[in-house]
């Protein structure tokens, strides 16, 4: 029978449908003023500093609507801006430095929605405000640093086989080492090449009595070179955005050399440039065990000694002489070992490991603590308008030498947790390769809060502008066209909230808007075709069913190239050109489902394989 579908598809455009509305629903609920808590330096939120939290607001008589634990972050929603200001102070007053206080907007959506899934659109720079950088990392950088740490490296490596040379220097075109004799040249470079692996090209560039090695990295070594200092520098952007206590910070790599840092909510540029460029460092120092801890404590410290605080408050006296700094740390990575139990394997370069080779020697047996600084934003300025910052030093690990240690060695003593938050905290000390600022630009709320509403004004305007002018010129199926109008809209906003790396910026809602003529464009053509048939002397099944199988093609290959165009941009593009490219094409396959399986099903059902002898079109 013509223009009849069957059951299970009439239910499964239903279904969709619902889907689509159900995960555009958490967008109706607003947002809750909340304050935000996550522990620094390797310090878990956990349920006791939940509790904490609560009884102390409760004790101040701030009105708490909610208290979230997950992940170990707390957000804890209070009743206005005024209490989650007092929340804010009052948070941060009692627990101390250890944890990272901040103001957030929290979305006001229901358990039993949060539950399955359902969560509000997450809004761009461009409409929520903040800071947007595009940083660019110094690769030349970072093959140097590797390449003076390969220089030191082969030295060694020629040391301990007793190989002579004459000298080992860096030059524009890589490594150079020089020989006084040819025996010594092929000597050192079969022995280089087995040493070093696929890591390092040798060539022979002996021009006379000149005997010389040109040393260089093979292309998989520099692609991964390259491929380490980006993914290490995004660690520490990322951690040192966390001081910033931004709600959603995006810290993402943009192609091979650049990393994007967005920060919602940050309106003070130089601020945030200051926090992304302090440092934080790790130091070893050896333990002083001729020291009494608790005169120490009183203040009777030895000479030559400090007092410090392990992350558990216990006090520990450590030799002020630094033994070795976290700048010869090349990795830092969780492992386990034999038995299974936690440590963090240690990689050094060469002149780190010869350091520490000299100093362990000599102090087996003896305790050694690893002690990390860093230098955290007080919120105030000194007097030359500079971020005051505080330097912040704890003591993270103490360990007893078991034996002489070199490059490599590891820590143990950790819990499991214990062993991944040193790990990350080793390898988020300093940047690998030094970054600068190419693109900065600051978005204001209330320039957010404009863009959207101009953004709303005129997807409304839009929609209203459509949806008269096809129920003017379409009458019945124009009201059916709008009907499926409105269900896209609801669709593209539940997919958008649906997944989890989708922003919606103004470029975005450009998409949605440009979705809306879009949308009607299939149902358009379709409706046309339809008049023609009828024209054509075609009964009205005939041409309901020939109009929406014949305009069926032209509408498919329309989309697909405008998709295809939306993919590329997607591909290609940067930010608000994504936003844009994202609206786009889901806007573009919700509009082909409803244009013509939405619109068809509600068509079958009212005229489907009934006897009609007029169409109201």
């Amino acid at each position: 029978m013509l223009n009849k579908y069957p059951m299970w598809k009439n239910l499964m455009v239903i279904f969709i449908i619902a889907v689509g509305f159900f995960y555009a629903l958490p967008n109706l609920f607003g947002e809750d003023h909340a304050v935000q808590v996550v522990g620094t330096r390797g310090v878990e939120v956990t349920a006791a500093t939940q509790t904490q939290i609560d009884d102390l607001l409760t004790k101040d008589g701030i009105a708490v609507k909610r208290s979230d634990l997950e992940n170990g972050q707390l957000l804890v929603r209070v009743q206005n801006a005024d209490q989650q200001l007092a929340a804010k102070e009052a948070i941060a007053n009692a627990l101390g430095d250890k944890y990272t206080v901040a103001l957030n907007l929290a979305p006001a959506t229901p358990r039993w929605l949060e539950s399955v899934g359902g969560s509000p659109m997450k809004l761009g720079l461009d409409l929520r405000g903040g800071v947007h950088f595009l940083m660019e990392v110094d690769m030349n950088e970072a093959i140097r640093k590797m390449e003076e740490a390969k220089v030191a490296d082969f030295r060694n490596q020629m040391r301990e086989e007793r190989i002579r040379y004459s000298g080992v220097n860096r030059t524009a075109k890589g490594i150079e080492i020089r020989f006084r004799d040819e025996a010594n040249l092929n000597k050192a470079e079969n022995f280089l090449k087995t040493r070093n692996g696929n890591e390092m090209v040798f060539t022979d560039v002996t021009e006379g009595d000149k005997y010389a090695l040109l040393s260089s990295m093979s292309e998989t070594y520099l692609k991964q070179v390259k491929e380490e200092a980006l993914s290490q520098n995004i660690t520490t952007i990322r951690n040192r955005v966390n001081e910033l206590g931004v709600a959603e910070p995006v810290v993402q790599r943009q192609g091979a050399e650049r990393i994007i840092v967005e920060l919602p909510g940050v309106q003070d540029t130089a601020r945030a440039k200051e926090i992304l460029g302090a440092t934080a460092s790790i130091e070893f120092h050896m333990v002083d065990q001729r020291a009494d801890v608790q005169d120490a404590v009183a203040g009777r410290v030895p000479a030559g000694s400090e007092l410090y605080k392990r992350r558990s408050g216990e006090p520990v006296v450590l030799y002020k002489e630094v033994m070795l700094t976290g700048d010869h740390i090349t990795s830092a990575q969780p492992a386990f070992d034999e038995y299974s139990r936690p440590q963090v394997a240690i990689g050094l370069d060469a002149k780190g490991g010869t350091i520490f080779s000299n100093v362990t020697k000599d102090n087996i047996g003896k305790p050694m603590a690893t002690l990390f600084i860093e230098y955290k934003d007080t919120g105030e300025k000194n007097p030359d308008g500079s971020i005051k910052m505080k330097k912040i030093e704890e003591v993270i690990s103490v360990a007893t030498i078991q034996a002489r240690l070199g490059r490599n060695f590891v820590i143990t003593g950790l819990t499991h947790s214990e062993s991944q938050n040193l790990a990350l905290l080793l390898r988020a000390g300093a940047l690998i390769a030094p970054v600068s600022i190419v693109e900065e630009r600051t978005i204001g709320p209330s320039l957010g809060q404009q863009n959207i509403e101009s953004g709303l004004q005129a997807m409304i305007w839009g929609m209203v502008i459509v949806l008269i002018f096809m129920v003017v010129y379409y009458r019945a199926f124009g009201l059916i066209a709008n009907l499926a109008l409105c269900a896209n809209l609801i669709m593209i906003v539940g997919i958008m909230s649906m997944i989890p790396g989708a922003v919606l910026t103004l470029p975005g809602i450009a998409g949605m808007v440009l979705t809306v003529g879009m949308a009607v464009d299939g149902n358009v053509l379709i409706y046309e075709r339809i008049r023609e048939e009828l024209r054509a002397g075609r009964s009205v099944q005939q041409a309901i069913s020939e109009g929406y199988g014949n305009a069926f093609s032209t509408i498919t290959d329309a989309n697909i190239t405008t998709f295809m165009t939306a993919l590329i941009l997607f591909a290609v593009g940067t930010g608000a050109i994504k936003g844009f490219a994202v609206t786009l094409m889901i806007g573009i396959a919700t509009s082909m489902f409803t244009a013509i399986v939405g619109t068809r099903a509600i068509v079958n059902a009212i005229w489907g394989g009934k006897r009609v002898k007029k169409l109201s079109i």
